[in-house]
């Protein structure tokens, strides 16, 4: 018997590829699993590629509105009556023009999708984890997030509030039982990454599945003492 068993964990971002891969290991674990994000189809096909017998349910929902998130809050509560981990995967990254030349959306756009995100899901799980007595977040920031860019102001900026967000949800909760870290990857090993950048060492970059051991490490017992913490995850390069 897995320590996931029966455990209920949101996946934010869940249509994506490190979503998929966080569900599928989890689901593996024994889990049930909630899956989040904005593209209902996508989210049912995510679902479809679950083992068979997985308990979960797909929620359609916008991230950056914080009733749509109050919403699915309430509706994996009333389908599993408990939250136990939530993994905020959702996010992006676009490549922009210099800060005196960025315009007020492309930073808005950076920020919602990054950081809001995070702050309106755990603003709205965070109570059901109170009434459980405990829980773990896990949140996604980046290895840009260390570091700023040319051309990547928006994007660096955001991942770097991911940590320190991270590390206030941390202070605030650790004495509840609930504990937040987030990860920092590198490039990921996606189809898109690999359209993007043909010529690079694909070998050096970090595997989806890589990223959903350390995630599933995190939400597991032997992580108990870990919480506040920005974990590199950088593959070879």
């Amino acid at each position: 018997m897995s320590e996931f068993d029966h455990q209920t964990i949101i996946i934010t971002g869940a249509a994506g590829n490190l979503g998929t891969a966080v569900a599928r290991s989890f689901a593996v674990a024994g889990a049930n699993i909630a899956l989040v994000d904005i593209d209902e189809e996508r989210l049912l096909e995510a679902q479809a590629r679950l083992p068979q017998g997985t308990e979960s349910v797909v929620i359609p929902t916008n991230l950056i509105e914080p009733e749509s998130v109050a919403m699915m809050a309430g509706k994996v509560m009333e389908y599993f009556g408990q939250i136990d981990i939530l993994a905020n995967i959702a996010g992006g990254f676009t490549m922009g023009p210099l800060i005196h030349e960025t315009e007020d959306k492309d930073w808005d756009f950076m920020m919602d999708l990054n950081v809001r995100s995070v702050f309106n899901c755990c603003r709205a799980i965070i109570p059901a984890m109170l009434k459980n007595d405990g829980g773990k977040i896990i949140n996604i920031s980046a290895r840009a997030a260390r570091e700023g860019k040319a051309k990547m102001g928006p994007y660096c900026a955001s991942k770097a509030a991911v940590i320190t967000l991270t590390e206030t949800l941390s202070a605030e909760n650790r004495d509840n039982d609930i504990n937040v870290n987030c990860i920092l990857p590198g490039t990921i090993d996606t189809p898109r990454n690999r359209e993007d950048m043909p010529d690079a060492d694909h070998s050096k970059w970090v595997p989806p599945q890589a990223l959903a051991d350390v995630i599933q490490f995190l939400a597991s017992d032997a992580a108990r003492c870990v919480t506040g913490a920005a974990i590199p995850v950088y593959g070879k390069s």
